[in-house]
């Protein structure tokens, strides 16, 4: 339920959980065999998952690119989850000075799935 008197125009920042970002993971697929659509982008992502798995290494820069609504926070979610790894994600808004991107990176680890 929505409550009338929350702020709605906080700034989202990666190394800070909130609700919105629960409930958003419930909603989402974890899996590419349960994302419905873009089967050649699915085709390709799974061959590159496989491969850093096999390799047993970070799966090399990603770039997912698009009109809203396509699902590319969605396959970066996908992508961390079937690699096992953690998952950050910001925004522009988010990074108005350069010591805000600095704080998000210094969170990330080796593996890290970071989605801007």
């Amino acid at each position: 339920m929505i409550n009338e008197n929350e702020d709605f125009s906080a700034i989202v920042r990666a190394d800070l959980k909130n609700s919105f970002d629960e409930q958003d993971n419930k909603l989402r697929p974890t899996k590419l065999a349960d994302f419905l659509g873009q089967e050649s982008v699915k085709k390709n992502l799974s061959t590159f998952i496989e491969a850093a798995k096999l390799r047993e290494e970070p799966l090399d820069h990603l770039l997912l690119i698009g009109p809203p609504g396509l699902g590319k926070t969605t396959l970066a979610q996908i992508t961390a989850h079937e690699l096992g790894v953690d998952f950050k994600v910001t925004s522009a808004p988010a990074l108005d000075k350069p010591k805000d991107l600095a704080g998000i990176l210094s969170t990330i680890t080796l593996r890290t799935v970071f989605f801007y």
